[in-house]
Order: structure tokens, then sequence, then C-alpha cells
């Protein structure tokens, strides 16, 4: 299920060209047009979700692969022994730009706590 005036869903079809890093049958990850940190990637589920409050316990697998797919991706990039950030953001009030669900993967510098 897309959407078809989903900024993402037009990414996962390839409407809209992007700097893929993954790619498998749920997941689509690529690397942000406007990074925070040195290594900035969006992870994606394929179907169209609008944020984590939409996920249900039937998603369990979907969740698995994006998470799964963060820690590869955070190893190609060698983040693992310094550490990195997964974050997804719910809402406007949260952050969320994009009403499709999304996974930032970022790392490559030292993040603070509290974030913004």
């Amino acid at each position: 299920m897309t959407d078809p005036s989903c900024l993402f869903c037009k990414i996962v079809a390839g409407e809209i060209p992007s700097d893929k890093v993954h790619e498998d049958e749920l997941v689509l990850a690529f690397n942000d047009i406007d990074p925070v940190a040195p290594v900035h990637q969006l992870l994606v589920p394929k179907r169209h979700i609008a944020s984590a409050a939409d996920l249900a316990e039937t998603d369990g697998q979907l969740l698995g692969r994006l998470f799964a797919v963060a820690a590869k991706l955070a190893a190609d990039a060698g983040l693992p022994d310094a550490g990195y950030r997964v974050v997804t953001n719910v809402g406007a009030d949260g952050g969320q730009s994009v009403d499709h669900l999304h996974f930032h993967l970022l790392g490559g510098r030292a993040m603070s706590w509290p974030p913004g």
C-alpha cells in the first residue's frame, strides 16, 4: 500500500531519485539530502505507514528488519564502537516532517542529550 502524495512513497517507487544505501523487499534506506551528522541515513518501510503511532503488533517483523538494517548500515559506516543514534519522530510537535514512518541513523560525531 502506498500513498500517491507521499514523498517517501515516491522515492520507494523510484519516481524521485535517492542515494540508496540499502534496499530489500521491506525496507529502503538512503542518505539524507540535508544531513545533520557525518552519517545521516533514512530508513523507510516500503509500505506506507504514517508514523510509529500507526504501528500494530503485527508489524513486529517489519520493525525487526528496520533495526537489523540500521545495525548493518552502522557497521558498514564503522559506527558501532563509537556509537550512533536511531530515532523516529511522531507528529509535528515530535519533529516529523514527512508523514511516512522513517528512522534516522545518525553517527560520526558525539550526540548531545537531550535533543532539541
